[in-house]
């Protein structure tokens, strides 16, 4: 039995814990009918016993289950100097912690173990995640002083199945944006009645049809995706393709999907708040989220 979305969202809610048929309305904004359709489906599959997620229902969830996690880290900074000077972005501290940290602590907690850092300026320093994260494996980019982000996305292309992609120098607060289950691929962002930054709109079956710099009524893009296994084992074929064609090297690497081979993917927009996540792009954000630079 293939899972439509209301049932795996209704399964995904109760390996968390016990819901009643009212509270899961509540949380998933669906009729109380619908909602007893769904499990009665789910029971009658042997998903479901009594309201609690069987062994079959938690093997039926794997393949939508995150296997890694991929940070793209190998960049400069341009825009952090002097703090980037002589210290890779990710690895700057806020609030007395690295910034890729909370990203990392989040992705672990959700159960996501597999991590891998491509990293290429200052590349050493990245070492140092090591003792508190022994699990992390480094992948080398020595492409990152020539090339945008996509010279990264390059390197990992043969993991990107079942995975988040994530920038590295995302300062999160609510770290439950990062979560174990995805139905299908999908981008955080958002939504915004006008930006001048990255966005994205969507079609009307919510998928991601345009990325732009600025727009109303549409989403601005947070640098983390998730790629399921099939666009997975798409997309390390078009990356190698786009990164080859003329001005290839100064793509970012989302653009393969959203702009290259704009048609060949569904990307849904899962929405996040803006409290939950910023990204510090310049030296005097850093000194107004955290004081002790602002000296």
């Amino acid at each position: 039995m293939k899972l439509n979305l209301k049932q795996f969202q209704i399964l995904v809610a109760l390996t968390e814990r016990k819901f009643s048929q009212r509270e899961l309305q509540n949380l998933l904004g669906y009729s109380l009918g619908t909602i007893n359709k769904c499990i009665v489906e789910l029971t009658d599959a042997g998903m479901l016993c009594k309201g609690e997620v069987t062994l079959f229902g938690l093997e039926s969830l794997e393949p939508y289950r995150v296997k890694s996690a991929i940070f793209i880290a190998a960049g400069f900074g341009t825009r952090m100097v002097p703090i980037t000077l002589n210290t890779p972005k990710p690895l700057v501290r806020v609030h007395g912690k690295r910034i890729i940290e909370g990203l990392i602590d989040a992705c672990l907690a959700a159960e996501i173990n597999d991590i891998y850092i491509v990293r290429g300026y200052l590349s050493e320093q990245f070492d140092a995640l090591l003792y508190k994260y022994p699990m992390i494996k480094f992948l080398e980019n020595p492409l990152f002083n020539e090339a945008n982000n996509i010279s990264s996305a390059l390197v990992a292309r043969n993991l990107l199945q079942n995975s988040y992609v994530l920038e590295a120098d995302l300062v999160v607060s609510n770290p439950n944006i990062i979560t174990k289950y995805h139905y299908t691929s999908d981008v955080l962002g958002i939504y915004k009645e006008r930006t001048d930054d990255w966005c994205l709109t969507v079609n009307k079956d919510g998928y991601v049809n345009e990325e732009k710099i600025g727009g109303f009524n549409c989403y601005q893009m947070i640098g983390i995706y998730y790629i399921n296994q099939a666009d997975g084992l798409k997309l390390a074929d078009h990356i190698q393709k786009a990164f080859m064609m003329p001005g290839g090297k100064e793509r970012y690497w989302e653009q393969v999907m959203n702009v290259v081979y704009k048609g060949e993917y569904k990307i849904a927009v899962r929405l996040c708040n803006e409290e939950d996540i910023v990204e510090i792009d310049t030296f005097n954000e850093l000194k107004a989220i955290d004081k002790t630079y602002d000296m």
